[in-house]
């Protein structure tokens, strides 16, 4: 499977459920402005030592257009990008930036309507002076994300499927979907109630 675009149509919540906890980034990574759209694409990884922000401005004319820059930043206290680099990454067809670090010009991204997840904005930016290789694995936000891993994040937060993994998780989650669209909540109702009584009464408890 090599088109990715379904994944658009994929709630995070169904692909982290399929995937496990360590493919789901920390609580930090998060929308910087709302309401997110959700983005899917596969992954072009970027690492930057602290302070410097050289590989990502040279990743948006690197990545093909539909990516997600994943990026693993040195700190939080110098940004890696901001409303130029977000709107020639935007114009150049990149889906979106995820960040574990901070961005700044946020009233910039936010109009121009360019996804950025991350851990928060800060006014200063770093200097451009590290060249590292491109697309290697990178750590962001606690997962190990390698060139071409499927990211999905939305305003649950983001989750990364392992490409050997792609077509397995994408026809979990969209059985998962059609299975809830043909379900009623009182049909959801009545089986959750039963379940979560069978639980109680398996563990003793009375009331």
């Amino acid at each position: 499977m090599n088109d990715v675009a379904g994944f658009s149509g994929v709630p995070s919540t169904h692909v982290a459920e399929l995937v496990g906890r360590e493919q789901v980034m920390d609580i930090g990574i998060r929308p910087l402005w709302s309401p997110a759209p959700r983005v899917a694409g596969p992954a072009f990884t970027v690492r930057c030592p602290p302070g410097d922000n050289l590989m990502l401005h040279a990743a948006i004319y690197r990545a093909q257009p539909g990516s997600v820059i994943v990026v693993e930043a040195g700190d939080v206290d110098y940004a890696v990008a901001g409303g130029n680099v977000c709107a020639v990454a935007q114009r150049r067809g990149i889906a979106a930036f995820v960040v574990d670090g901070v961005i700044r010009d946020l009233a910039e991204v936010r109009e121009m309507g360019f996804p950025v997840f991350a851990r928060g904005v800060i006014p200063i930016p770093g200097i451009k002076e590290a060249a590292l290789p491109l697309n290697h694995p990178v750590r962001c936000g606690g997962v190990t994300v390698n060139p071409g891993d499927i990211v999905v994040a939305d305003e649950e937060g983001v989750v990364v499927t392992p490409s050997a993994r792609q077509e397995q998780v994408f026809l979990g989650a969209r059985a998962k979907l059609a299975k809830e669209a043909d379900e009623s909540l009182d049909a959801w109702e009545e089986a959750h109630r039963a379940r979560i009584d069978r639980i109680l009464a398996g563990s003793g408890f009375e009331g």
